[in-house]
């Protein structure tokens, strides 16, 4: 008597606590739905919480109803997201994960609780259930979104790889170099290597390891290229101390630090790379003849003169400095070359006014063009309405005289300003890489959107023409050729970061000397690179979004490329996610408060507006990769959305949000977080990576970041996958160390090799892979030490194929910091 009485006692409590927790949950998921509701979302969740609510209390008085109650709502359930879901897999974890749970929690004190045919319905309902959690978290370990719609293509009857002239080592690299910070002065980032392929690419293992001591408590981020030229890397560290290693053995040759300071850091320590460079045997250390002008017509190349310290720097390493400074030091020794400008370096930020430190910082390559080093720089994001310039500069690269500067403030001058004349403030910059070539005297640069970000009513109508633009730049007159918009009047920092690639494109009529520029939006774009005319179908002007806080500013329509497009389908709330319904539901309540209307949705000052792709969207700074063999092109990106809006002035004094100079700290969280953008009537606060408080996750479903090959004669995509695995990306910011390719965010870019290999690190996993180019699929990985955001590269030394990458972390990404120098090789 006293067993049953115990045992019934038992049952009683387990019915009351799975009914207390089924009905918590239908509380939560009742009062949540209620404001989706309210909001114009969707009625699930209200009236799945109303059902749990009452099955949660039937269940606690004992009642077997509550279990019946329970099952319509798991059908219920299962028939919605089966109809929000389809094959979706992702979508299908937060709409059922907890549902399922419950149900298995139900079905078991359901078979505790009841006798004959029933308790074995439930005791096999229940197994039922196990198992289809067990399997659907099993599922997760297969890959998804991997599209493969068509077919690498075999070799090209004729090459891509096209004629940069022959000035510098990197317009014709030697098979084992590489001579630019995207291997070559076309940027492809491919190299003729072919030792490691997709046979043995398994047998990779470390080589040899550098650290540079260059380590950094907080703004980490270097992003590294280093270049190998002959038996040297050569490389720069977070502060732009430049080294020369052995490469063969990783053994240091020379380092020269030009003491940067850490207030000279802007949002981010980055050193991109450094420019490798052979003074011609006719070049000229004597910048002015005796009348006081220029003996070098703009392209620095005069009468024989040269100096015995020209000699001794007959090859240089040329770096920018995040303090604004370009640095030349001799290849071989690491010495100042003193010829050369101030005994070894230019100040860039001379006739730009006042420029408190970080606000002009130089964080990617120098581009050297017919012997015209040509400079852009990063202008501190999201402080001032009228920062410093954005002006260019060209310096002749042996002497350091400044031939030249355009300032996109003023388009139609490229003379130098003297005495305390100053180039136009806040006018657009180039914080990327340019890229040249010698043949045609051109420079193309992608040029960044005018100061403030996300505020143009003060701009003039020289910034909003220039603004966010390719724009090739005659480097003898430092004037521009042609230009191509990419967004209009832009207020989203859609500014494109990618580096454009030189190649010939293959046309109807034969193939053309073009430059391939992809974008934040996912666009890429192909020009004829001699007068910009559009090539590859071309592109158009389609109508876009009107409103926002500066409706009088907003253009009817914006470019959208015909050639090709990284960018996925626009956004629904059936989009948002989380690790749970309750994470999904806030995130889709944001959803149905905010704006959104489309990539181009004007900025909100009533309301956040979602901005997709985000400011960290489609291809960046990493740039792409071309196998002019194959006629491949390979794009990472990412495809995250941005939760913004407008902050009023006078609120966002009273929140202390003030230009960088002059606050106490310095510390910031991400990029637009909390931007004052004084002088505008409005802060923005930008939410980088929209993300459930709770949990941390992102709100929009995974994957976050993708990786694809494109046809580059079509324009096709070959196949498209994710990028990056949850191994040490997972909720609570906890690593899950769980290998399962869910696509993270990923910053930096790949290599290609005539091997038939993709080398990218990239994602927010810290593993550098080896993926197949013609299948996409990874065939090698190997974890970093600290994160890979960075370009790797490969090269040959003493006959041994290596592959090389900086692994510094990044605090964007939220990637351990490091300091490595890391490359792989197959056994010796």
């Amino acid at each position: 008597m006293g067993t049953s009485l115990g045992v019934k006692r038992r049952r009683d409590i387990a019915l009351t606590l799975v009914g207390a927790l089924v009905a918590l949950v239908g509380l939560v998921l009742t009062g949540g739905g209620a404001w989706l509701a309210i909001v114009g979302g969707s009625w699930y969740y209200l009236l799945a919480g109303i059902g749990m609510l009452l099955a949660g209390g039937l269940l606690i008085m004992q009642r077997r109803a509550g279990v019946l109650l329970y099952a319509v709502v798991f059908i219920g359930s299962l028939l919605w997201a089966a109809w929000e879901s389809g094959l979706d897999y992702w979508r299908w974890i937060p709409r059922m994960d907890v549902v399922l749970i419950l149900g298995i929690l139900v079905a078991l004190v359901a078979w505790r609780t009841v006798n004959g045919p029933s308790r074995r319905a439930a005791f096999s309902t229940a197994g039922g259930l196990v198992l289809v959690l067990a399997g659907a978290g099993a599922l997760a370990f297969l890959p998804h979104n991997f599209s493969h719609p068509g077919d690498v293509p075999g070799p090209q009857s004729a090459s891509l790889a096209t004629d940069t002239g022959n000035a510098q080592p990197a317009d014709q690299p030697a098979d084992g170099d590489w001579t630019a910070y995207g291997r070559d002065n076309a940027a492809t980032r491919y190299t003729s290597l072919n030792q490691i392929t997709p046979d043995n690419v398994d047998q990779l293992q470390r080589a040899w390891t550098y650290r540079t001591g260059d380590l950094l408590d907080h703004r980490w981020g270097a992003e590294t290229t280093p270049l190998k030229v002959g038996d040297s890397v050569y490389l720069c560290t977070s502060r732009n101390i430049l080294i020369s290693l052995d490469a063969a053995t990783g053994k240091e040759r020379w380092r020269h630090d030009p003491q940067v300071s850490k207030d000279a850091i802007p949002y981010t320590a980055a050193c991109r790379g450094v420019t490798y460079y052979e003074v011609p045997d006719n070049a000229s250390t004597q910048p002015e003849d005796s009348d006081g002008g220029s003996d070098t017509a703009g392209n620095g190349a005069v009468a024989d003169t040269s100096s015995s310290s020209t000699a001794q720097c007959q090859t240089r390493i040329f770096s920018g400095t995040l303090d604004g400074r370009i640095i030349a030091v001799d290849a071989e020794t690491g010495k100042p070359c003193t010829d050369f400008g101030d005994n070894g370096q230019v100040d860039i930020k001379q006739n730009m006014g006042e420029t408190p430190p970080g606000y002009v910082s130089i964080n990617s390559t120098p581009v050297i063009v017919d012997n015209v080093l040509v400079t852009g720089h990063q202008v501190l994001d999201g402080q001032r309405r009228y920062p410093p310039s954005g002006v260019i500069k060209g310096y002749n690269a042996v002497t350091g005289e400044l031939e030249w500067a355009w300032d996109a403030g003023r388009p139609d001058r490229s003379e130098p300003l003297s005495g305390d004349e100053t180039y136009v403030r806040g006018s657009p910059n180039m914080w990327t890489t340019a890229v040249g070539d010698n043949k045609l005297g051109l420079v193309y640069l992608p040029m960044a959107n005018s100061a403030a970000d996300y505020w143009s009513s003060s701009r003039t109508p020289a910034e909003n023409e220039w603004a966010s633009s390719l724009v090739a730049l005659d480097v003898t007159t430092g004037l521009p050729k042609w230009k191509f918009q990419t967004a209009h009047k832009d207020v989203w920092d859609y500014d494109p970061g990618s580096q454009p690639t030189l190649i010939d494109f293959p046309t109807d009529n034969g193939k053309v000397p073009a430059v391939v520029m992809p974008t934040k939006q996912g666009g890429i774009y192909v020009f004829d690179r001699r007068n910009g005319e559009l090539l590859g179908g071309g592109a158009e002007e389609r109508p876009v979004p009107q409103g926002g806080v500066e409706p009088e500013q907003r253009t009817a329509t914006q470019p959208y490329s015909l050639y090709h497009t990284l960018q996925q389908p626009e956004l629904t709330s059936r989009d948002m996610w989380g690790m749970s319904p309750f994470d999904q539901m806030f995130c889709r309540i944001q959803f149905q408060k905010a704006s959104y209307k489309g990539m181009y949705t004007p900025p909100t000052a009533d309301r956040h507006w979602v901005e997709y792709t985000g400011y960290n969207g489609g291809s960046d700074w990493g740039s792409i990769a071309i196998d002019p063999n194959r006629g491949v092109l390979i794009a990472n990106y990412n495809d995250m959305p941005n939760y913004n809006i407008l902050v009023p002035r006078e609120q966002a004094n009273e929140y202390g949000w003030k230009p960088r100079e002059e606050q106490q700290s310095d510390d910031g969280g991400a990029e637009g977080a909390g931007a004052p953008q004084a002088n505008t009537p409005y802060a923005v606060d930008v939410n980088a990576g929209w993300r459930v408080p709770f949990t941390g996750l992102l709100c929009k479903e995974p994957p976050y970041g993708h990786i694809r090959a494109v046809d580059v004669a079509s324009g096709k995509t070959l196949w498209d996958r994710p990028l990056g695995t949850a191994r040490a990306n997972g909720p609570f910011g906890i690593r899950s160390g769980l290998p399962i390719n869910i696509g993270t965010p990923n910053n930096g870019g790949s290599a290609v090799t005539a091997g038939g290999l993709i080398f990218i690190a990239a994602a927010t996993d810290d593993l550098i892979r080896a993926i197949d180019i013609e299948s996409g699929k990874t065939l090698w990985s190997a974890p970093l030490p600290a994160g890979g955001q960075a370009n790797p590269l490969v090269y040959k030394a003493n006959g041994r194929e290596y592959l090389m990458i900086v692994a510094t972390g990044h605090h964007f990404m939220q990637t351990p910091s490091g300091d490595y120098v890391i490359t792989y090789a197959l056994p010796e």
